[in-house]
């Protein structure tokens, strides 16, 4: 059962019952942050990408993941982050053996902003089998650059569709980190950089509010059905 806690806003005084959310591992359990019973929330004043996730530990198969960090919404509009403990301890099962191999249906987010378009995408990979995402260290043209063992990715908010020289630019980028790329936008794609992408063989997906990836050429398709290599 996902775990609760009490949270009072500092700001307005209003009580809330804070329910964690569990995403699902690459083993197909759910996991969620242990939450801190003793400590009070915090005010979240500005946002830092070092500080948008914490490392949970799946209790079934032992994987240590990179989970959203718990926030909630105070109606006065205060942005409350919630405390979490220690996560990372190995739980009852984590001996259990390796995780199966069929991947479990993804567990979609739902998508009302630019951060969690970008959340969105990198529990996608996650669920892809892709480890240790993290913000890329080159920043692309627009959106957010993703980055994983092997991978890089771009995360694309803009109300426009992407254009062909995005998805070049995706492309260049990976070549000159050797690694594979993903391109994920909320806009959809131009037809001219389908057809870039097609040749150039850049998996395309498509977020909608939902916060369902949705492949949207061959090699979207294929990646989303084999996963990381």
């Amino acid at each position: 059962m996902p775990e609760s806690v009490p949270v009072r806003c500092p700001a307005c005084r209003r009580e809330h019952v804070y329910t964690a959310p569990p995403y699902p591992c690459a083993c197909g359990s759910p996991a969620a942050p242990r939450l801190d019973r003793t400590a009070g929330p915090v005010v979240l004043a500005h946002r830092a990408w070092d500080e948008e996730w914490v490392t949970v530990r799946c209790a079934a198969c032992g994987r240590s993941n990179q989970w959203p960090h718990p926030e909630l919404g105070c109606p006065c509009g205060t942005v409350l982050r919630i405390p979490v403990g220690d996560s990372t301890a190995p739980g009852p099962e984590a001996d259990a053996g390796p995780a199966p191999a069929r991947r479990a249906p993804f567990q979609p987010l739902t998508i009302r902003t630019a951060r969690d378009a970008v959340t969105t995408a990198a529990l996608y990979l996650r669920w892809l089998g892709y480890r240790d995402i993290r913000r890329a260290d080159q920043r692309p043209l627009s959106g957010i650059g993703l980055a994983a063992h092997g991978l890089v990715a771009q995360v694309d908010p803009a109300v426009r569709p992407a254009s062909p020289r995005d998805v070049e630019c995706l492309w260049l980028t990976a070549m000159t980190e050797s690694a594979e790329c993903a391109y994920f936008s909320l806009s959809g794609y131009a037809e001219q950089a389908r057809a870039q992408a097609d040749t150039l063989s850049v998996p395309l997906f498509v977020l909608d509010l939902t916060g369902t990836p949705t492949p949207v050429n061959r090699p979207g398709r294929e990646l989303s059905e084999s996963g990381a290599a």
